[in-house]
């Protein structure tokens, strides 16, 4: 919040800056702690079980870090899944807060033939493990290509970075017919739906708790976290971004994806089949 003392114009006092602001004084002064190496080390063990059993709870994560050796209890674990914006899969009542309700939409991939691209693309975001702290990674991936139409590296999880993201990603390659996406906090707003229907997309949205319905995307943060990130881990942001660009650049025109056949790279399947 120091930052936002910056902003305080000159000869207004800091109590009338607050006052219309709307925000305590003692804010002006506060600094976020960042978490402690212990924490982070958990954090990054975590992040290896859920993109392994991305079905594990808080109970089931404590269990498996005892294994491992490390000495945690129930709330310390619930409060970093929440920091790094895990849940686990499993099937669920709806609990979908009554605020948000109205911003839960069908989801239209069910039984779906999907033979092109632009066609649908899929949408999330992850937790990126680092040396020292974490990034989140989001990023679009066109289903039937399997292209990385876009992403972006932030240390934040904001409902403005999915926006601009996107608004980037049809500046680039054109209006998808569908964006699905799963029913985090960042996607039942009404600015996100404003957003893709403003392009002419439809928003679809997973079943509370069901893994397979934005498998795609997930798959992609699979493969991403095991080929590279896991491999290489850095301190440095610019190297990370580096990193993580050079290896969606090896996947969307090198690597073979398996769904496509041998010898074929996304980047190829999705311009081939491109609609005009």
């Amino acid at each position: 919040m120091r930052e936002l003392e910056k902003t305080r114009p000159a000869g207004i006092s800091r109590n009338r800056f607050c006052q219309l602001m709307k925000i305590n004084r003692s804010t002006l002064y506060y600094e976020r702690r960042g978490e402690s190496e212990e924490n982070l080390s958990i954090m990054r063990k975590m992040d290896c079980i859920y993109t392994e059993h991305p079905t594990s709870g808080v109970l089931t994560m404590r269990d498996k870090l005892s294994m491992e050796g490390y000495v945690v209890n129930v709330k310390r674990i619930r409060r970093l899944m929440r920091e790094m914006g895990l849940e686990a899969i499993y099937p669920q009542k709806k609990l979908t807060k009554q605020g948000q309700a109205k911003y839960v939409h069908p989801y239209l991939l069910r039984n779906l033939t999907i033979d092109h691209s632009n066609q649908v693309w899929s949408t999330d975001i992850t937790y990126i493990p680092m040396r020292r702290g974490f990034m989140y990674l989001y990023a679009f991936i066109d289903v039937y290509s399997r292209y990385v139409v876009g992403w972006r590296l932030s240390n934040t999880l904001e409902k403005a970075n999915c926006i601009e993201l996107l608004n980037e990603c049809i500046s680039r390659h054109g209006v998808p017919e569908i964006i699905n996406t799963d029913q985090g906090s960042q996607y039942t707003t009404p600015d996100w739906a404003q957003a893709v229907k403003s392009h002419g997309s439809m928003v679809s949205m997973d079943g509370r708790g069901r893994c397979k319905d934005n498998i795609w995307i997930e798959r992609f943060w699979r493969t991403l976290k095991q080929d590279y990130v896991y491999r290489y881990p850095t301190s440095d942001v610019e190297e990370l971004r580096e990193g993580i660009e050079d290896y969606i650049g090896y996947y969307n025109d090198s690597r073979p994806h398996q769904s496509l056949g041998r010898g074929i790279a996304p980047s190829k399947i999705y311009f081939l089949h491109k609609a005009a």
